[in-house]
């Protein structure tokens, strides 16, 4: 809603998303004392990193690529990282995540497939980077204790990134009203206090299905805009949800102790199998 009429330039929405994110999130964490384990901050430079990079990547990304391609680069290179994470740390998948992975990542292209197109490679390449960036983000959070402080100490880590990355932009900035309230909204609610949901949610998944289960997201989006932006439910679209739901489902309740989640050892932030 802001980036694609042009209501706002791409470093400046990304800047005051991550500045709104930041400063509703770290009262907030001042606010509910979580305890974390001695001599471990909140939030680490690491992750306020991949933050950033997933960030500013994907706002400049999504002005030059067309919604089916992106999607398909973003929730591609999410996937690649995390599980190739995961393989690489030991995670043995079962044979149902496999299957659900294959079959919700068949959805998504069915859905985005009249989108598709050739990509711009400097739009390519940041969608990639993009995803890559969350993917970590994502995975350097898994088991990480007091997620509302761990959360608002990245946003404020990222921050000093976002402000370098004026430099970027300089001469293209620039900024409608409404552009500025799709940008607070973004960084203090749905990144913001979406981001802590997520952190929570990751203590109990492996990566492999926090991968996996992030490709309900196309689903989620177009319900929403059928549900506030009144676009009209399609064939496609129910075909595609019912492919990517059961995907995910099939993922999720696939059992086994080889795919035990990780957690955090508080002693010495060191990952060890649950």
């Amino acid at each position: 809603m802001a980036l694609a009429p042009d209501l706002i330039d791409p470093v400046a929405f990304t800047l005051i998303r991550l500045g709104s994110g930041a400063a509703v999130l770290l009262p907030l964490s001042a606010g509910m004392s979580e305890p974390l384990p001695k001599g471990q901050p909140a939030g680490s430079w690491g992750s306020g990193l991949s933050l950033f990079v997933y960030a500013m990547a994907f706002s400049l990304a999504y002005v030059s690529l067309e919604t089916g391609t992106g999607a398909l680069l973003l929730f591609g290179s999410v996937q690649v990282t995390m599980i190739g994470a995961a393989l690489y740390q030991g995670e043995r998948p079962k044979a149902q995540e496999w299957l659900g992975l294959t079959v919700a990542m068949a959805g998504l292209v069915y859905l985005v497939l009249p989108g598709v197109s050739a990509p711009n490679p400097v739009g390519a390449t940041l969608m990639v980077a993009s995803g890559v960036g969350w993917g970590v983000y994502s995975l350097r959070g898994k088991g990480r204790p007091a997620p509302i402080a761990a959360t608002a100490g990245n946003f404020a880590r990222a921050l000093p990134f976002a402000l370098a990355g004026l430099a970027i932009g300089w001469g293209s900035l620039h900024a409608t009203p409404r552009g500025v309230v799709f940008a607070v909204t973004s960084g203090a609610l749905t990144s913001g206090l979406g981001y802590v949901i997520w952190y929570i949610t990751l203590r109990d998944l492996t990566a492999t299905r926090a991968a996996i289960v992030q490709l309900a997201v196309p689903v989620i989006a177009a319900a929403g805009g059928i549900v506030v932006l009144s676009e009209e439910p399609t064939t496609r679209l129910g075909v595609a949800s019912v492919a990517i739901l059961g995907g995910v489902a099939a993922a999720i309740v696939a059992q086994g102790r080889n795919t035990a989640p990780l957690v955090s050892n508080q002693e010495d932030g060191e990952y060890r199998k649950q």
